[in-house]
């Protein structure tokens, strides 16, 4: 087959995944926007009527989402920014520095990643109960941001490998101290590394469901995603249209970061080399 022949065959593939792709989010808008008491399991490809918003203000007072609101942001916010400092600071010292055995505690850092999730909740809810953490909004932003540590770490020793050595001998020759090198030169220069890892870890953070799960319970503590889950609960039962309509309202703050930050996300893949 030649170039010529190949093009539309090529487009053709690609306008038939993209077509698959979209179908769930089809499925999801349509079925979202139904009202509830005319809601057919039978015509979930057929849109019928337009009670979206009416579905949004229904499956934000069932399910408290106000309240869970603002401290899913905070986690958001906070344990990712705390998680892409440590990081940055781990790669830092272990490429820039040269700590001793700087392989060793990569691989301890970037070890926590290794075991899944499920192993350690157990020992993760006795911790926190033992400690007083559970159920508070400290203990969470802990464990987000300990989660989050080894792939940030990860990222940021692979970007400042490929910085030249003598970035780092000119700055000491200047008089720059440790941190003021790191703070002024380093970090500045990462700036699209950090943003790309802040986002996916944000994401990450927001789409949480197990943590949430079983390290919260009041409303005031609890993430969004786990506070949604009510919906479908024995006590919760909300109609098909407004648990859709709340999973499409909890899912538009990530859409809008990435389509806000889409620029500093793709240039940090690139230089992250992950």
């Amino acid at each position: 087959m030649n170039k010529t022949s190949s093009g539309p065959v090529r487009t053709a593939i690609l306008v038939v995944l993209g077509l698959i792709w979209l179908a769930p989010v089809y499925l999801l808008i349509v079925n979202a926007s139904k009202a509830v008491d005319g809601y057919d399991a039978a015509s979930v490809w057929k849109p019928s009527g337009f009670s979206l918003f009416a579905n949004f203000g229904d499956a934000w007072e069932k399910a408290a989402l106000g309240d869970t609101l603002v401290a899913t942001t905070l986690y958001s916010v906070v344990a990712p920014v705390l998680a892409v400092l440590i990081g940055a600071a781990a790669g830092y010292a272990i490429v820039v520095l040269r700590l001793r055995r700087g392989f060793l505690w990569f691989v301890f850092i970037f070890g926590g990643t290794i075991f899944p999730l499920q192993m350690i909740l157990m020992p993760l809810f006795s911790g926190f109960a033992d400690s007083g953490l559970y159920d508070t909004r400290v203990g969470m932003i802990i464990v987000y941001t300990a989660i989050s540590v080894p792939f940030s770490a990860f990222v940021m020793r692979n970007f400042f490998t490929g910085i030249a050595r003598s970035v780092f001998e000119a700055a000491i020759v200047d008089g720059g101290g440790m941190f003021r090198i790191f703070r002024s030169i380093y970090l500045p220069m990462a700036g699209s590394a950090l943003a790309a890892i802040f986002i996916l870890q944000a994401t990450f953070v927001w789409n949480d469901l197990l943590l949430g799960l079983t390290l919260s319970q009041s409303e005031s503590v609890r993430p969004i995603m786990p506070a949604l889950t009510g919906l479908q609960s024995t006590y919760g039962g909300a109609a098909l249209p407004t648990v859709l309509a709340g999973g499409l309202l909890v899912s538009l703050p990530t859409v809008v970061l990435f389509l806000a930050a889409q620029r500093f996300f793709s240039r940090g893949l690139a230089l992250g080399q992950f």
